[in-house]
């Protein structure tokens, strides 16, 4: 090739490239990707279009082809840090943390001072979960150019991830100062103000938010959130519908209008919202789960039951799973095999599933239950005569294992086929006579059992003072009887007016001896407790005091209804407004009296 030829050439090429470069910059990036092959055609070593092209390739998300080409260009000139940063670019995209970092690392040592790397590996760090060293990179950026608004947002970002609240809203307000209309810094800042229950500061952050970009849909998203946590509902509603509008597949968005909904009451809508945030986002245990919750509360037994089996991949679940190596139990015949049912949540639940035991006894094999100290001695006394381990004790061999509350999907329970045969517990007979003998000491009269406090902890709803029951003590030829436990019991010492209470609670160690108590009673009266599970499971007549909840109802006991499918003994005395337990005890007390004078 002449001299001549050779110039003309590398003309071409530098023309070729620099057209490349315009349709690259202008974002068509198909156009610059076409050229950027054919120089390569001819100059197959040339580093600067085997670094352009893995950029556009990284570009379009072709993040593996990239990466080979950004290699090449680096292994031609490993001296540009442009290169090295590129790299680490397409590194982070692919979620190769440690080796993004690494590339950072390298482009910094050949150009220290430089904030777009500085910023870039504190990009990196901060999305390793290494906030402060990502902090550190950010300041750095910043003092060397103090004007660097991504560099702001970024440390404003490290900084809530380390729960420094005030720093950070500095940082984004400085973010924000350079560059009004970065609208990911609005909506972290309104984000922050919203942690210190700066609410009005947040709905303007959100609002501007909304503004530079409309149909910002995570902005209406949060937007909705602020307003839901403001009770400010039917808004909280319309910005989630908009997030929506904008982002019909935001899974999110779908799941917090069903938790909007389903606290409203509106259920058969909070419903169809969560089976679209698990149609847009398949492994989202809380939808799931929420789900299942209205689904089993509707009576919907057949699917909620399967949306049920999500609750064990919920990290905020209330009991942790058990990672047995052993498989979990399809209701196959056992053949000999001894299968593990253990106790999850509280006592109440194990005391209403234990009910399948015998179901699972009649497959064949051998059983042993799990379950909280408290119930030890009375599963010890159930027909079965299976083997009682206590929670934390160190299990026996076993083949198959089921959590209880797994067991109506096992079986395949229904509204109509629920095994509620009572009794299924039932309290030992020389416990029980010695009960009554001290009974038959006082006066007769219908003797009832009360019950008027769960935990507050738990739910400050299941929750009721001994002088609320003050109506109850006007009722004639009623004997009151104490099973209340726990902190509420000292309320026993000092019972309303009228009211005959006897208080032996302290000689109750055990649900064993609570259900010998209950033997000899004609009736317990208790709010949602384990007590009147106890009493349902022995066939005991109970009434259960239940509350109004604006939020999801207790799903066991249904909608409206005032008898229970698991418990053909009990009957169901509902609030109908928030808060008000005078009108249920009203209707107790007529209900009382109506058994005293049928006698």
């Amino acid at each position: 090739m002449s001299s001549n030829d050779s110039k003309s050439s590398m003309m071409n090429v530098e023309q070729a490239l620099n057209q490349a470069v315009q349709h690259h910059q202008a974002g068509r990036l198909a156009e610059a990707e076409t050229i950027y092959q054919q120089i390569l055609i001819r100059e197959p070593s040339n580093s600067e279009v085997l670094n352009l092209l893995g950029v556009a390739l990284s570009q379009q998300g072709q993040y593996q082809a990239a990466l080979g080409l950004i290699i090449r260009a680096i292994e031609i000139n490993p001296q540009a840090s442009n290169y090295h940063n590129n790299l680490g670019q397409v590194l982070l995209n692919l979620r190769w943390l440690d080796e993004a970092i690494r590339a950072y690392r390298k482009a910094l040592n050949l150009k220290p001072d430089d904030p777009e790397l500085l910023n870039n590996l504190g990009n990196a760090l901060n999305t390793k979960g290494g906030h402060k060293e990502a902090a550190m990179e950010f300041n750095r950026a910043i003092k060397l150019q103090p004007d660097y608004a991504a560099a702001h947002y970024n440390l404003g970002n490290a900084l809530s991830a380390l729960g420094q609240t005030d720093a950070a809203i500095a940082a984004y307000q400085n973010a924000l100062a350079l560059k009004p209309d970065l609208v990911e810094a609005r909506i972290n800042l309104g984000n922050a103000f919203k942690i210190q229950n700066r609410f009005a500061e947040a709905v303007r952050e959100f609002h501007e938010a909304v503004k530079l970009k409309p149909n910002f849909a995570e902005a209406h998203n949060n937007l909705g959130n602020l307003f839901n946590q403001q009770q400010r509902i039917e808004e909280a509603i319309a910005e989630y519908r908009l997030a929506i509008a904008h982002k019909p597949d935001f899974a999110e968005a779908h799941y917090n209008l069903g938790n909007t909904l389903k606290d409203r009451g509106r259920f058969d809508e909070a419903i169809i919202a969560y089976c679209s945030a698990v149609a847009f986002k398949p492994s989202y245990p809380e939808a799931h789960y929420n789900l299942a919750i209205l689904l089993l509360l509707k009576g919907d037994f057949k699917r909620g039951w399967q949306e049920y089996e999500w609750r064990w991949k919920w990290a905020n679940f209330t009991s942790p799973p058990r990672n047995f190596s052993q498989p979990q139990w399809d209701g196959s015949p056992l053949e000999n095999r001894t299968l593990l049912l253990h106790a999850e949540q509280g006592l109440g639940d194990t005391i209403q599933f234990i009910r399948y035991v015998s179901l699972a006894a009649r497959r064949g094999g051998k059983i042993i239950i799990g379950c909280q100290a408290e119930l030890q001695r009375l599963f010890r006394i159930m027909p079965e005569g299976c083997q009682i381990v206590v929670q934390g004790a160190l299990l026996p061999n076993f083949d198959l294992h089921c959590p209880l509350l797994s067991l109506p999907l096992v079986f395949g329970t229904t509204l109509e086929n629920i095994p509620n045969t009572v009794p299924y517990l039932y309290a030992d007979v020389q416990d029980a006579k010695s009960w009554q003998q001290r009974l038959d000491e006082h006066s007769p009269g219908l003797k009832v059992g009360l019950v008027w406090a769960g935990s507050p902890t738990h739910d400050p709803q299941r929750f009721i003072k001994l002088s609320n029951l003050a109506p109850l003590g006007q009722v004639s030829g009623v004997r009151f009887f104490s099973l209340q436990k726990g902190e509420a019991s000292i309320q026993a010492k000092t019972p309303p007016a009228g009211m005959e209470l006897i208080d032996w609670t302290a000689e109750l160690k055990d649900f064993a001896d609570t259900a010998a108590l209950i033997a000899n009673l004609d009736l317990v009266i208790t709010i949602d407790t384990a007590a009147a599970h106890l009493a349902g499971a022995m066939g005991k007549p109970v009434w259960t005091l239940l509350p109004f909840t604006p939020v999801t109802p207790e799903w066991r006991w249904m909608l409206e209804r005032e008898d229970s499918p698991w418990y053909p003994t009990m009957r169901l005395f509902r609030q109908t407004v928030l808060g008000d337990w005078d009108r249920v005890i009203t209707r107790v007390v007529e209900a009382l009296s109506i058994w005293t004078k049928s006698l």
